[in-house]
């Protein structure tokens, strides 16, 4: 098995399938979970889920993935549009990330179109729901060689 891809989830998200279902669906962070587990099994991948409602616990999660992780799949939630912690955290750690959105939020409130996670970003899902999650798994499982 290659190196883990750490999927890190941001404030709320622990809340899933009761927040906002008409926004957010009514999958829970488990349902995203055990899909993802699956996918990863699947592509012979290693994947750790972890999720916080605090920034400083994300920005250790990240600079502890430095050494870990090939890869990174984030839902900062709210901090996607504040946090320049995160930010510079995923900056340095080199690693390549893919940034997802449950929803579209480019179809809501102005401060959403904003994201400081983006510009680091090999990638953004958004507005596809937890599907969402395993197109990132996908794009940074490593593909097989062809020999």
């Amino acid at each position: 098995m290659a190196a883990t891809i750490l999927v890190l989830n941001g404030p709320n998200l622990n809340l899933l399938g009761e927040r906002e279902p008409e926004i957010y669906g009514r999958e829970t962070l488990r349902d995203i979970e055990a899909a993802l587990q699956a996918r990863a099994a699947e592509l012979g991948v290693a994947i750790a889920v972890r999720q916080s409602n605090h920034e400083g616990e994300l920005v250790d999660w990240i600079q502890e993935a430095r050494g870990t992780a090939s890869g990174i799949i984030l839902n900062a939630g709210a901090y996607t549009h504040t946090s320049l912690a995160i930010a510079d955290a995923l900056r340095l750690c080199s690693l390549p990330v893919i940034e997802v959105h449950l929803s579209n939020v480019f179809r809501r409130e102005p401060f959403r179109h904003r994201s400081f996670i983006s510009p680091i970003a090999r990638g953004v899902i958004c507005g596809l729901g937890a599907r969402g999650y395993l197109f990132a798994l996908e794009a940074l499982a490593p593909r097989p060689s062809r020999e």
